[in-house]
């Protein structure tokens, strides 16, 4: 759920974006020039009318003065390497240091010179690779090794690696799926590479992994102007095709493949299972087990406040959050209603309306476990993992396993209950990953259906 508990905090996503004009790299620097001098009349100035509507200046120095610095610590005007570039598509990239951690401002500009697009991205910290060669080794030790590969995508190779244990395969292997939002293959966030840590700690058990860039990260400003795009466009349709490169591997054990879900990749692992059947089984990682508006709707009640929202927005969103709904009983799913709700299409919350991730997973013949962090803020344990508990009481191929004191990231919790919590560097716990490795390891060969 990090798009709407984490990204939607801290970035500017914006629907419009057009072909940038000569002087864009201009205006991205007078931009970044009012940010750092907290001069937001100026910052906002040059927006175009749907930028403007967005992005207030009050909305602006939240962002800037605030959500930043409070998640990432304070802006290093100083760094070096924080020169913008002009991309092939014409979008204005600037690196931007903070003390804990990259981001990137992306900048488009319409035919007239304004700025048509406007937004924050976490920067990836190394290349393809270079990670998993370079620092301390993991805490599980002599893990193996990590090559860089390239997941097949309509819209082009989405980067990833391919992580093999030490000694001679065929490996059982996983296919990492991560959460909402545009995640690289580590699925960083703040300091934190979640998915780095799964790789390492399975190889260490004798298990491959391949993780990759999600669509959305790849690929960004094709995602923000594609006003038709659906959750398997996003997640479904790219992780059956890394699960088919994984076992297609001539080090991996085809009858062993299974999926690793995350968050929204939990929550869609169900409906991947469905579609390839082929997988051993699948692990569900804080896995909704409501419908995303739902969870959305918890999630601004119950962290809004902690994260300044007033009662009167609070308010304010629940509202738009039942008018979506509305909106979307009435649609007819082969002519999306147009426009956006959160950033994404319509065509994006059609593709999910009628998605039960609950009934879809008991039509399914194959072993799943499920894991959830007995602190976590964002999927909760008692609506989502007690729900899927509940269904699965008497399924002896599906096993439940919850641990006191971690996060939505399986990391040791913090105290603010916010994504604050999120920026200071953790590791997966090792028993979260000796559990799933164990598990993975007991299951029996995969037979065709």
């Amino acid at each position: 759920m990090k798009r709407l508990a984490f990204l939607a905090a801290c970035l500017v996503a914006l629907p419009s974006f057009a072909q940038s004009v000569p002087n864009c790299m201009q205006r991205s620097q007078q931009l970044l020039d009012a940010l750092k001098a907290h001069n937001y009349a100026a910052a906002t100035k040059h927006f175009d009318a749907q930028v403007a509507a967005v992005v207030t200046p009050d909305r602006l120095e939240q962002v800037w003065a605030r959500g930043l610095p409070m998640r990432f610590g304070d802006y290093d005007a100083l760094a070096k390497g924080q020169k913008p570039k002009r991309q092939p598509d014409g979008v204005i990239v600037t690196p931007l240091h903070f003390a804990r951690g990259w981001f990137h401002m992306r900048v488009t500009c319409n035919t007239k010179g304004a700025i048509s697009g406007f937004r924050f991205l976490p920067g990836r910290t190394a290349r393809p690779g270079e990670a998993e060669h370079a620092g301390p080794k993991a805490a599980h030790g002599d893990w193996g090794t990590s090559t860089p590969i390239e997941v097949t995508s309509p819209w082009g190779p989405l980067p990833g690696l391919l992580t093999l244990p030490k000694g001679k395969g065929p490996f059982p292997a996983v296919v990492l799926v991560g959460g909402s939002g545009p995640h690289d293959y580590d699925e960083t966030i703040g300091p934190n590479k979640p998915f780095r840590d799964i790789a390492r700690g399975l190889a260490a058990h004798g298990i491959a992994s391949l993780r990759y860039d999600k669509r959305t990260y790849a690929f960004p400003q094709r995602s923000e102007r594609d006003m038709r795009m659906t959750i398997d466009e996003e997640v479904t349709d790219d992780a059956i095709t890394a699960a088919h490169q994984l076992a297609s591997h001539a080090n991996i054990d085809s009858r062993r493949v299974f999926l690793v879900g995350h968050s929204l990749g939990a929550m869609l692992a169900p409906r991947i299972g469905r579609r390839d059947p082929s997988l051993a089984g699948l692990v569900l990682l804080a896995a909704p087990a409501r419908s995303l508006l739902t969870v959305i709707g918890e999630q601004t009640r119950e962290l809004g406040p902690g994260r300044g929202l007033s009662p009167q927005r609070i308010a304010k969103a629940e509202a738009a959050r039942r008018d979506e709904r509305k909106l979307l009983a009435s649609a007819d799913p082969a002519h999306p209603p147009k426009g956006r709700y959160l950033h994404a299409p319509q065509s994006y919350w059609m593709s999910l309306r009628d998605y039960d991730q609950v009934a879809v997973a008991r039509s399914l013949h194959m072993p799943m476990l499920f894991l959830q962090g007995k602190a976590d803020f964002q999927v909760s344990p008692t609506h989502d993992f007690a729900r899927w508990k509940q269904v699965f009481a008497n399924d002896p191929a599906v096993h439940f396993q919850a641990y006191p004191g971690l996060s939505h990231l399986f990391m040791h919790a913090g105290k603010t209950r916010t994504v604050a919590d999120y920026m200071k560097p953790r590791h997966v716990a090792p028993k979260v990953i000796d559990d799933m490795a164990a598990w993975i390891l007991k299951q029996p060969l995969r037979t065709a259906h």
